[in-house]
């Protein structure tokens, strides 16, 4: 399959990164379009590509068309270039949103072209560390059939991996991704202000988890989460589980509170493991899910996880 030019439309680390690596795979960077002129004249300089000020010439240039702006306004940006012309028949047009689907790309379908979205499983800080992370990373395609065999083939010079998902999975697919990548950065976040609380600072504290942390992946890599899991809960101390919470509970309500979620849902690992048994699980759930000693802890968020785990009891024993 010959590789076609490709428009950019969105200036941004993941609208660059895609110029810059495809450009070169030996797809022509036709044109690129941004919010912000600068972006584009710099992104179009680096690529040879044309700098257009309205999102539809650029579009009109290409085979291939990657609109790459902010989720919310991948719907607006279609429609303004289908009003305006700018798709044509057998064009392929692609966003990146992992969250949303083919078919927000408006008047895609209606001008004779084919609608796709191709996201890549990945996280970008910005354009240099985006370039070097999605090579080898993995791409889920949803969308028009007939747009498959570009967008593999993209996914194929990326030096990535393709998978195939439904519009209707999307969401669950998009706040998988958001757990594995923000909510780490979020736990990291919450593990070093812990160490705050006793004189080290939130760069000590990280130095100091990074090697227990980095252990953990290695561990996942090798064995994968559910043999990977070690510690109290795996264990089925209660004891130490028991003596965190009080010292939790010093720190505030949010800290306590999501570390006994944690720890419920670990509960579920741990047996999943067969490091525990029941009455063990039993008695480590109770634990994490009983109120504060004076009796004001309101830890109604935590029957979605008793119920979970009652679930999961249950199927256990059958």
């Amino acid at each position: 399959m010959s590789k076609p030019s490709i428009a950019v439309i969105g200036a941004g680390k993941v609208g660059c990164a895609l110029a810059l690596l495809l450009r070169d795979r030996g797809y022509p960077v036709a044109a690129v379009a941004s919010r912000s002129p600068e972006s584009a004249r710099k992104l179009a300089e680096r690529t040879g590509a044309r700098a257009c000020s309205r999102p539809e010439d650029a579009a009109a240039m290409a085979g291939l068309v990657f609109i790459t702006t902010p989720d919310r306004e991948i719907p607006n940006v279609s429609e303004i270039i289908a009003e305006r012309g700018g798709f044509k028949p057998g064009q392929v047009v692609a966003h990146t949103s992992g969250a949303h689907p083919s078919d927000e790309l408006i008047g895609v379908r209606e001008a004779g072209a084919y609608p796709i979205s191709i996201h890549p499983l990945q996280s970008f800080a910005d354009v240099a560390t985006a370039m070097e992370n999605l090579p080898g990373s993995y791409f889920a395609l949803e969308g028009d059939y007939r747009a498959m065999p570009l967008a593999e083939q993209v996914v194929a010079d990326l030096e990535g991996k393709a998978f195939n998902i439904d519009a209707r999975d999307k969401a669950l697919y998009h706040a998988a991704a958001c757990i594995a990548s923000n909510y780490l950065v979020s736990l990291m976040h919450f593990s070093t202000g812990l160490y705050n609380q006793f004189g080290l600072s939130r760069q000590e504290a990280f130095e100091a988890l990074f090697p227990l942390i980095q252990g953990t992946i290695n561990n996942i890599a090798k064995v994968g989460p559910v043999q990977a899991l070690t510690g109290p809960v795996s264990r089925g101390d209660v004891t130490t589980i028991a003596g965190h919470l009080p010292a939790l509970a010093a720190v505030g309500r949010a800290e306590e509170q999501l570390y006994r979620l944690l720890g419920q849902y670990t509960v579920g690992v741990a047996r999943e493991k067969g490091s525990i048994d029941e009455q063990q699980a039993f008695r480590l759930n109770k634990t994490l899910m009983e109120e504060k000693t004076d009796g004001t802890g309101d830890y109604s968020l935590l029957q979605t996880g008793q119920k979970r785990w009652k679930t999961h009891h249950h199927a256990d024993r059958v």
